[in-house]
C-alpha cells in the first residue's frame, strides 16, 4: 500500500470515527469535543471523498466500503448543521411592526479575562445601546472599566472572579429578585432575575457560563450538560416569558443543546438564519457557535447580529426582540418525549452525585 493510500485511509477512519462517536452517550471530553467542528469536519469529509475517487482504483471491496462510509458521514454531519442554514424554515418569526416599549435588546460578550481592550466593548455598548448587557470572563478589572456606563445601567448583578468565569450583568430595565446560583461547582456562577419590560409585563432571565469539556477545564461535559438541562427543566415549570443567554461552551447543533431546547421548549432565532459563529474570533477556519440567546414563544426577532471583535477570542452577539405574546401560537415549541426527560434526569443525577 502506497504512502498516499495509508494517509488517506488513516484520515478517513479518523473523521468517520469523529462523526459517529457522537452516538455514544459518554461525557468524556475526547468524545464530546467532536460536537464542535461539524462544519469543518464536513468540508474535510468532502475533500476525502474527492481524494478517494482520484487515488483508489476501486479494485478492492474496502475501497467502496470506505468511500461509502465517508458519504454517509457527510450526510450525517450535514443533517446536524442543516437547521442553521438559510435553507430551512425559520424557527422564530420575524417581527415587522413598529418598535415600542415591548422592544428590547441584549448584548452578550465574552470579554476574555486577560484582554485589555475594554474601549472596544464600551464602543459597542454606546453604539448598540442594549437594554441588557452580559459580560463573561469578567474580573474586578473589567468591572472597574465598566464604571462609566453604570449611570445608564442602574440595575446590575455582579460576580467578578479571577478564574475566567466571572459574570457582570448590566440592565436599563428594572431587575426584580436578582439571584446568583452555583449549581454544581462553587466557582461557576449563573444569574437569574425577573426583568420589568414595561408597566405591566415581566420576563424571566437566566445567564449561564458552564465549563467546557476540555482537559484544561473539565475532563467531562457532565456538569455543563446538567446545568443547561436543570435550567431548561426549571423554565417549563415557570410558564412565563423566559430568556436564557450566555456562553454555553456548547454548540447549537450538539445533542446536549438540542436536548436542552426540547426540555425547555425555548426557541433559537438562528435556526433558518445562519450559524452566527462567535468563537474563535482569531482563527476563521475554526469557528463555531458558543454564545447563545434562547427565548420562549412570547418573543419575535427584530434583529440579530454578530458584532466586530473586541480583542477577545469571542465575538459579541447582539439580539433585539419584541414581546408579542398574543401571537405565540404562530411559533412551534420544541417538543420533548419521555426518553428526552429520562435522559435529562440521568445527566442531572450524575452531576449531583459527582458534586457530593
Amino acid at each position: 500500500m502506497s504512502i498516499g493510500n495509508v494517509i488517506l485511509l488513516s484520515l478517513s477512519l479518523f473523521f468517520i470515527y469523529g462523526t459517529f462517536i457522537s452516538f455514544v452517550r459518554w461525557d468524556y471530553w475526547w468524545v464530546r469535543i467532536f460536537d464542535y467542528p461539524r462544519l469543518q469536519i464536513s468540508v474535510i469529509l468532502i475533500l476525502l471523498v474527492i481524494a478517494s475517487v482520484v487515488i483508489y482504483d476501486f479494485a478492492k471491496t474496502w475501497h467502496f466500503l470506505l468511500t461509502g462510509a465517508l458519504l454517509v458521514s457527510i450526510f450525517y454531519q450535514g443533517r446536524k448543521i442543516y437547521r442553521y442554514t438559510i435553507f430551512t424554515p425559520k424557527q422564530v418569526k420575524q417581527y415587522k411592526g413598529d418598535e415600542n416599549v415591548n422592544t428590547f435588546s441584549i448584548l452578550v460578550c465574552n470579554v476574555y479575562q486577560p484582554n485589555r481592550k475594554a474601549k472596544k466593548v464600551l464602543n459597542h455598548v454606546k453604539k448598540m445601546k442594549p437594554d441588557l448587557l452580559l459580560l463573561l470572563e469578567a474580573n474586578k478589572w473589567w468591572e472597574e472599566q465598566m464604571d462609566e456606563i453604570e449611570e445608564e445601567y442602574p440595575y446590575t448583578i455582579k460576580k467578578p472572579m479571577e478564574n475566567l468565569y466571572g459574570m457582570l450583568l448590566y440592565s436599563r430595565l428594572k431587575l426584580k429578585d436578582p439571584k446568583i446560583n452555583f449549581f454544581f461547582e462553587d466557582d461557576i456562577p449563573s444569574f437569574e432575575a425577573r426583568v420589568r419590560l414595561n408597566k405591566t409585563d415581566y420576563f424571566k432571565i437566566f445567564c449561564l457560563h458552564p465549563k467546557p469539556p476540555f482537559p484544561t477545564e473539565s475532563t467531562t461535559s457532565t456538569n455543563r450538560d446538567a446545568e443547561l438541562l436543570l435550567v431548561g427543566k426549571e423554565v417549563v415549570k415557570l410558564d412565563q416569558p423566559v430568556l436564557i443567554f450566555g456562553d454555553f461552551n456548547d454548540v447549537a447543533w450538539s445533542n446536549t443543546t438540542r436536548l436542552f431546547q426540547k426540555v425547555s421548549e425555548l426557541l433559537d432565532p438562528r435556526i433558518g438564519r445562519g450559524f452566527y459563529n462567535t468563537f474563535h474570533a482569531k482563527y476563521p477556519m475554526f469557528r463555531w457557535s458558543l454564545d447563545h440567546v434562547f427565548h420562549s414563544t412570547h418573543f419575535q426577532l427584530v434583529k440579530m447580529k454578530r458584532l466586530s471583535g473586541v480583542g477577545s477570542d469571542h465575538f459579541p452577539i447582539y439580539v433585539k426582540l419584541h414581546f408579542k405574546p398574543e401571537e405565540r401560537d404562530l411559533q412551534e415549541e420544541p417538543d420533548a418525549d419521555g426518553d428526552d426527560y429520562e435522559l435529562a434526569d440521568e445527566k442531572i443525577d450524575k452531576a449531583n452525585e459527582d458534586s457530593k
